[in-house]
């Protein structure tokens, strides 16, 4: 199962196309709908969410609330290109006082207007925006719809906001913790989200913005997807890639990741021991639910950094394109913390790489007969 989304931050609508989807999985709006609406919220959000109401436009793929085993097209309006539409015009000439000339640091805009040698870094800002991962999560509740009918979970939390931590003891790596909307910082442990909120507010006011640490946990996953014969097979590869193709995204690592670096061999790995009628069983998750490049049956626990985001409303400095003089770098309508939404576009990355495993291992054309090969490979393991 894979996409390519296409459009603008303040373009007419973003698209995204969704391929190799097997037949039969059930599928409705609020399945889509829902997975946008999760990610527009979140403390810290800017103005741009109170504008847009972010639905799917089923466009083909689907009928009568199965997918139909072909190319799926999806279509999410921009209800604020109303407000663009000289700036963002398919025709005619362009606006001269529209044209950004002072690129942020930290943003694609001055490597892209190197890269294509455009005079307007509008031109790249429009699509490096962050406003394209509304497509990769339509695209992504296609995946958790199929991983759904195999038995598996993706949720997330966040545990960090600028210098605020929820600490690891407090059980920020439990997978079931995270299966519940604790707060509108997506952080389980109640006083931690206030004091998350109160660092966004003084971000807020200071003209700053903040980063923090998420996690997508997944439950249900059976061993043995992913490869560790071939380079891109490894799944650790696949969803690291697919994590850190988010905005923002600087590190990533799986269960307790850099920690181990730390550590002796002996506290560094998980001690596997069998019980009759429970098969292998480990006792920790230190792996993360990752050995040699597939999963081993333990929850999946991926933690990813996010960085500030590049627009302050105190902007640091930057050179004019056109005079090459010092200047402050352009502002952007943006928001000051998007961790919480970071998130959510996280779990349709890691749902799409772990669909894709799935269909890989047990047949994509049907989702009854994947169903079907999942039931056989899970009673061989069982023997």
């Amino acid at each position: 199962m894979r996409y390519t989304t296409a459009g603008e931050s303040h373009g007419r609508a973003l698209v995204t196309i969704v391929t190799d989807v097997p037949a039969g999985i059930p599928l409705q709006a609020a399945d889509i709908d829902g997975d946008l609406a999760r990610r527009q919220v979140g403390y810290g959000r800017g103005g741009r969410m109170k504008i847009e109401t972010d639905r799917a436009a089923v466009l083909s793929g689907i009928r009568f609330g199965r997918t139909l085993g072909t190319p799926i097209a999806l279509s999410i309006g921009n209800r604020d290109w109303d407000n663009w539409t000289d700036v963002m015009s398919t025709w005619g000439e362009p606006v001269e006082s529209a044209r950004v000339t002072a690129p942020r640091p930290g943003h694609a805009d001055l490597s892209g207007i190197q890269k294509i040698g455009s005079r307007d870094v509008r031109d790249i800002l429009e699509r490096a925006s962050a406003r394209e991962t509304a497509a990769r999560v339509a695209a992504g509740a296609i995946g958790r719809a199929l991983l759904r009918e195999m038995g598996v979970s993706v949720s997330s939390c966040v545990t960090r906001i600028g210098d605020v931590e929820w600490s690891h003891e407090a059980g920020s790596t439990t997978p079931d913790t995270m299966l519940v909307e604790a707060s509108d910082v997506r952080c389980p442990d109640a006083e931690t989200s206030a004091r998350m909120r109160q660092a966004i507010d003084d971000a807020r006011a200071a003209g700053e913005s903040l980063g923090g640490v998420f996690v997508v946990s997944v439950t249900g996953l059976v061993p043995g997807l992913g490869g560790y014969a071939q380079a891109d097979q490894r799944l650790d590869a696949r969803l690291g890639a697919a994590v850190l193709s988010i905005p923002a995204i600087k590190g990533v690592e799986f269960g307790d990741g850099f920690a181990l670096a730390a550590r002796p061999g002996s506290l560094a790995h998980d001690a596997i021991r069998y019980e009759v009628g429970e098969g292998f069983i480990r006792d920790t998750n230190r792996a993360g639910g990752l050995e040699g490049g597939m999963t081993n049956g333990e929850p999946l626990v991926v933690r990813a950094a996010m960085k500030p985001i590049p627009t302050l409303m105190t902007p640091l400095a930057s050179v004019d394109i056109d005079t090459l003089d010092a200047i402050d770098a352009s502002r952007e309508r943006s928001d000051v913390c998007a961790v919480p939404a970071a998130a959510v576009v996280a779990e349709a990355e890691v749902a799409l790489v772990l669909a894709n495993a799935y269909a890989e291992k047990f047949g994509g054309d049907s989702v009854t007969d994947m169903r079907t090969a999942l039931d056989v490979y899970r009673a061989r393991i069982a023997r």
